[in-house]
């Protein structure tokens, strides 16, 4: 079996062309979409859908022509194949039948949006998707807060301005890039800080295609504790609990968490003991 992308149909390689024209069935996520690249190259191999919808009921069907000797490859409409994508099951379900598994390399969004970010490569997670509602988005962010590593995520661009404001408040004023139709014809980046693309993005139309946000790693330099403090101190004084958290976590990079706690026991002591909880 053998999976390769289709991305762009200009940036396919020859050995793909070669490998299609070869295989006994293709499977695809449309066959529309697949036959346009079919089409263009006079490539004749029948094929089949395979996706996140009818993967359970089609999954057990390529694996038993697997095992009579077909050959099959696997094909996306776009990106790679496995990376957020059903194919990972079928992948690992043939690999524990015995069944050979190769990959034809080609463009893919998170690589190609890590190398043109200007973030850290030597070091990077991908993290896929974010949960939809803000709650568990910013749970997640914050086990993803100390990993000093480039971050990668795919995003609806219905919610990249809501995701960015929770981005900023989680993980502070990192460097962050904002990927659009990577490997595509309407290729676009923007970059800045995360705060920054937040405001930008927040007020903007919302933007067309699929979205890869990259956000650096932490900074390194260790949080003076009593300048911490003397910060929270002074935003406590004009400000709520909450509005000196935010304040306080944009100035100084501190993880918001650290700031939260120390505000609320810096405020506790102002107060004789009545601040409230606000996370």
């Amino acid at each position: 079996m053998t999976a390769t992308p289709i991305g762009n149909l200009g940036d396919i390689t020859l050995r793909a062309l070669e490998t299609l024209k070869a295989v006994d069935v293709i499977a695809c996520e449309d066959t529309r979409v697949t036959r346009r690249l079919l089409q263009r190259y006079d490539i004749s191999t029948s094929t089949l859908t395979y996706h996140e919808h009818n993967a359970e009921r089609v999954r057990p069907q390529l694996l038993e022509r697997l095992a009579r000797g077909d050959s099959i490859a696997l094909v996306t409409d776009a990106g790679t194949p496995l990376i957020s994508d059903p194919g990972f099951k079928l992948v690992r379900a043939a690999i524990d039948a015995g069944i050979p598994v190769t990959t034809l390399p080609g463009p893919t969004a998170m690589i190609t949006a890590l190398t043109v970010s200007g973030l850290p490569t030597d070091r990077f997670m991908f993290a896929g998707f974010l949960p939809n509602r803000s709650t568990g988005r910013r749970r997640v962010l914050e086990t993803l807060q100390a990993i000093d590593a480039t971050l990668i995520f795919y995003e609806s661009p219905r919610r990249l301005g809501a995701v960015l404001e929770d981005m900023a408040d989680i993980l502070g004023p990192r460097d962050c890039a904002v990927g659009r139709e990577l490997t595509k014809q309407f290729e676009e980046v923007t970059r800045g800080f995360v705060h920054e693309l937040a405001a930008q993005f927040a007020g903007a139309q919302t933007p067309r295609g699929e979205i890869v946000i990259m956000v650096g790693p932490p900074h390194a330099e260790p949080v003076d504790e009593a300048a911490l403090d003397r910060a929270i101190q002074s935003a406590l004084a004009q400000n709520s609990l909450r509005d000196a958290v935010d304040q306080v976590t944009a100035q100084t990079g501190a993880p918001r968490r650290a700031v939260y706690r120390r505000a609320l026991s810096l405020d506790k002591k102002r107060t004789g003991g009545s601040a409230q909880d606000i996370e």
